[in-house]
């Protein structure tokens, strides 16, 4: 499978075609604006304002197979995120990362890169970092802070 012949739709309903993204590194995360990991949401805008201009593209995938931690629908979610984080970064629709109805774009993302829990997501804020071919390059856990994986950013920009 070619990460390029993907896409999601926004919140809004619009394509997002991962081939837009072709020539930049993704960073691809599942979130969950009531988890206790949420905080991550204003590192990982901070990553997105420092190097959306170098090529970085961070991709904010909500769910709620965790807890239910995604109360957010897909009308309410951006305007969330940027009142409580200050994101800015694209958000998609609300999507499944676990279970007969996973997302391909996690079905591919899992399938390339297993986790402690084999291809399971363990958590919200999973993440991915894609490179610039559309390569799966590395997975980090949902307690990896967005900032430890600063180097690896700008290893592959």
């Amino acid at each position: 499978m070619n990460f390029y012949n993907l896409s999601v739709n926004s919140p809004k309903g619009e394509i997002i075609k991962m081939s837009d993204f072709e020539g930049q590194l993704l960073l691809i995360v599942n979130t969950a604006t009531k988890c206790g990991l949420a905080p991550q949401f204003t590192a990982l805008e901070e990553l997105h304002k420092k190097y959306k201009d170098k090529g970085l593209v961070v991709l904010g995938f909500p769910c709620t197979q965790f807890l239910n931690q995604e109360p957010e629908t897909n009308e309410t979610v951006e305007e969330t995120c940027q009142i409580n984080f200050g994101v800015t970064f694209q958000l998609t629709e609300k999507i499944e990362v676990n279970g007969k109805n996973t997302h391909p774009i996690f079905e591919f993302l899992k399938s390339e890169l297993k986790g402690t829990f084999g291809k399971k997501i363990k958590w919200n804020f999973t993440k991915f970092m894609i490179s610039k071919e559309g390569k799966p390059l590395k997975r980090y856990a949902p307690t990896t802070k967005p900032e430890a994986i600063e180097n690896d950013i700008i290893k592959n920009l």
